[in-house]
């Protein structure tokens, strides 16, 4: 039990992470392959903190949370402000994650590529409930101007300009929204694992949290959250089947791919099938 319990917990910490990609990607429709490095922001801003100064974990998150917000200011004012097309974006984040990688495996206080051992002080109702709270903030702003802006942008964004829409500044809003979620997956990613190295938040990761919001949906919030928990868990539940687990994974993919190609959920959410019924 305790073992499924741990494949739970990894999977609704992952949901987070997607969450954020799924604002960034599925909703304003520029694609990234370096998301992982917000993870990883968030994950070694937790674990510095806990590891060299003990900080409380009730402020651990906060502070990982605004680290990543901070990063994707970083790298997102200047290639953002460029105009940068979504596959041009795309390279750029990956070459800013890269870097990051090569950053922590050089410096110091992170231990360098050994990594550091932390505390396991991810308890379930911590991943709980930062999962809820993550869920229902980012409903709420999905459902609010932003995130009509935000969907406005992906269908047309010649069309979304004329209106009077800012580019530049929604789409940082909505890349700083995800990079935030992402730096809560991480910091409690980094204390459930009680370990970390900077190969953990590489071009894999990104990828996988990409193909969990393209697999769900590029439309939807539950699609790739329901998708994520698939793909967390799959490998683990057929780590029996040792060489055969990942190409189940891979066939997965590909068969949501060939008979969904809109994606698990589309443009729809879980709740709409079980909205009321128009009478006969």
């Amino acid at each position: 039990m305790d073992y499924i319990l741990n494949i739970i917990l990894l999977a609704c910490i992952n949901m987070i992470a997607v969450m954020g990609v799924s604002i960034f990607t599925g909703f304003t429709g520029l694609f990234s392959l370096g998301h992982a490095a917000f993870v990883g922001i968030g994950a070694y801003t937790a674990g510095v903190l806990t590891y060299h100064w003990e900080a409380p974990f009730v402020l651990v998150i906060p502070v990982a949370m605004c680290a990543s917000g901070l990063a994707s200011l970083i790298i997102g004012i200047p290639t953002l402000r460029a105009k940068l097309r979504s596959d041009y974006f795309a390279i750029a984040i990956l070459g800013f994650g890269e870097a990051l990688r090569v950053c922590l495996e050089n410096l110091r206080i992170t231990n360098g590529a050994r990594g550091l051992s932390l505390d396991e002080l991810s308890s379930p109702a911590w991943v709980f409930g930062t999962l809820a709270v993550c869920l229902v903030l980012t409903r709420r702003l999905l459902k609010s101007r932003f995130g009509a802006m935000f969907v406005s942008i992906r269908e047309d964004p010649v069309a979304a300009e004329m209106s009077g829409i800012n580019l530049f500044r929604v789409r940082l809003l909505s890349l700083v929204a995800s990079a935030v979620l992402c730096g809560a997956s991480g910091a409690l990613l980094a204390h459930r694992l009680a370990f970390i190295q900077p190969v953990m938040f590489t071009l894999n990761q990104s990828t996988q949290l990409l193909a969990s919001v393209i697999a769900g949906g590029m439309g939807s919030l539950s699609g790739p959250i329901i998708v994520s928990f698939i793909f967390t868990s799959l490998p683990e539940a057929l780590r029996a089947a040792h060489m055969w687990r990942l190409p189940a994974y891979g066939l997965l993919l590909v068969l949501i791919m060939i008979f969904r190609p809109q994606g698990l959920m589309g443009y729809r959410e879980i709740t709409d099938f079980f909205g009321k019924r128009k009478p006969k």
